[in-house]
């Protein structure tokens, strides 16, 4: 099939602003307004993802039910029907045999007038880098529209990927640390209390609209798939790590409070908000950098003080086999040496 000029012209439209790069969100606002010319939708909501968990975080969006999000959320990750991860790409509900299997369009949007979604993901070898749904109300996406869509996915996954790795920064000496900061919801998401610097913090992470209140959406993510865990839907791990700003990471967590008593369903849900441990952040700079296998390890085993001899006895290799390696991590990281390497996988 050939591709429509106007699709050719803006896929490289496209390509030149992935290739331009830049912060996340504006990267996303920019793709957005750009997708939009081309084919032209009603809503959006494009999440980044914890690369190997897959739990959304740091919405851009403009869906058409703000004030019932918790519940948008709920139902969107209890949805196996067009489910992120599960896709391949991209997928439409229109293209599915009964429409109604979607959980989140037969109980919520199919009430605010969306007849199609345009569902994809950004995954590749190195983790599952976010996802973007289109809702459309004046009727179906075409199947060339979701051929052009689906050519985006390579270059927009390696976008997102390198636009978190550019967030690996050192650490303003004397910066703050937060928290640990907690989060309570009931079990429809409604949030029941919090600690005093929590909104704050979350407020970084989804900037509220025009002096709007703060909407806790990462917090919901990392809920919504605690309940999806418990349905059976997904078995990844309720958390997530997110850049906040300045080269800080923090990782959300949820998990059910009080004892086993009462069913999980109805027990209150924490949503924990803490500084992603060392460890954790050397598992994500690994992922957005690219590294393979065998770097991954080295930089592990480099963070924990072993010189070259060390490393080579430690992983089986000639100690120039690991000089090999460690150029090849400078080279992927931007990075001259060890210190430099070091100082930004651990941000201090």
């Amino acid at each position: 099939m050939a591709v429509p000029v106007a699709y050719a012209r803006s896929h490289e439209r496209v390509v030149r602003l992935c290739e331009a790069g830049g912060d996340s969100r504006d990267l996303r606002v920019r793709l957005l307004e750009e997708l939009r010319t081309a084919t032209g939708f009603d809503a959006y909501a494009f999440l980044l993802t914890d690369p190997e968990t897959a739990v959304g975080c740091s919405p851009v969006a403009d869906v058409p039910c703000l004030p019932e999000l918790p519940r948008m959320t709920r139902l969107k990750y209890l949805s196996a029907i067009g489910r992120w991860t599960a896709l391949d790409g991209i997928a439409l509900l229109s293209e599915l045999p009964d429409r109604s299997g979607s959980l989140l369009w037969r109980e919520l949007l199919h009430g605010y007038g969306v007849r199609d979604i345009a569902s994809m993901v950004f995954r590749d070898r190195f983790g599952c880098w976010g996802f973007l749904d289109l809702y459309r109300c004046d009727g179906g996406f075409s199947a060339a529209e979701a051929e052009y869509l689906a050519r985006l996915t390579a270059p927009v996954t390696a976008a997102l990927r390198r636009s978190q790795a550019e967030t690996f920064v050192v650490r303003p000496s004397g910066a703050p640390r937060p928290g640990p900061l907690v989060l309570l919801l009931s079990p429809d998401l409604r949030v029941l209390a919090r600690t005093p610097e929590t909104y704050a913090c979350l407020s970084l992470l989804v900037p509220p609209e025009h002096g709007g209140p703060e909407v806790p959406a990462s917090a919901y993510d990392v809920a919504a798939q605690l309940l999806a865990v418990e349905a059976g839907v997904d078995a990844n791990p309720p958390r997530s790590r997110v850049h906040l700003a300045d080269g800080l990471w923090l990782t959300l967590s949820a998990a059910r409070i009080g004892d086993a008593a009462p069913p999980a369903r109805r027990r209150a849900i924490a949503v924990t908000i803490e500084e992603t441990s060392p460890g954790e952040r050397l598992a994500v700079f690994a992922r957005a950098h690219a590294l393979s296998p065998r770097e991954s390890v080295l930089l592990g085993h480099l963070a924990k003080g072993r010189d070259s001899h060390a490393l080579a006895g430690r992983m089986c290799l000639l100690e120039h086999t690991v000089q090999d390696h460690l150029k090849s991590i400078f080279a992927k990281t931007s990075t001259n040496n060890r210190g430099m390497l070091l100082a930004r996988a651990l941000g201090a």
